[in-house]
């Protein structure tokens, strides 16, 4: 099913908390494009994306106790463009089944996902060269 495009991209971005650090990072690297996108993230997230960076964002619950699973929802109403999701694939989650469930959620509605860093540069530099 083709995607009409929208005028901004809706991005979800999502870190667990080791990777929390390079979010921010990631997030300022890309602020002015960031400030034109509707934004959704997990409860601390999104948190410090607001506090730290001055991005509005719509916060989620935290992953554990069911953020995930919001985001996923709005990916499957067709309300997310991408999704940013820093995982720390050193530390095991207890809501791991959520991890996966958004992930193939992704797959499944043919929605990019970007799981680490390089990624996520990627992606982000394609939807702004889309948007140039």
């Amino acid at each position: 099913m083709t995607k009409p495009p929208q005028l901004k991209p809706r991005i979800a971005l999502i870190a667990h908390d080791r990777k929390k650090d390079d979010m921010i990072t990631l997030a300022g690297e890309y602020l002015d494009f960031l400030k034109g996108c509707t934004l959704s993230a997990t409860g601390t997230t999104g948190g410090r994306l607001a506090n730290e960076l001055g991005l509005t964002v719509e916060r989620k619950h935290s992953g554990p106790v069911g953020g995930d699973l919001q985001i996923g929802a709005q990916l499957v109403q067709g309300e997310i463009d991408c999704v940013i999701f820093l995982r720390d694939p050193m530390t095991p989650q207890p809501h791991e089944p959520d991890i996966n469930a958004l992930v193939r959620a992704c797959d499944v509605h043919d929605i990019a996902c970007a799981t680490n860093v390089s990624t996520a540069r990627l992606v982000l530099s394609q939807l702004m060269r889309a948007r140039a």
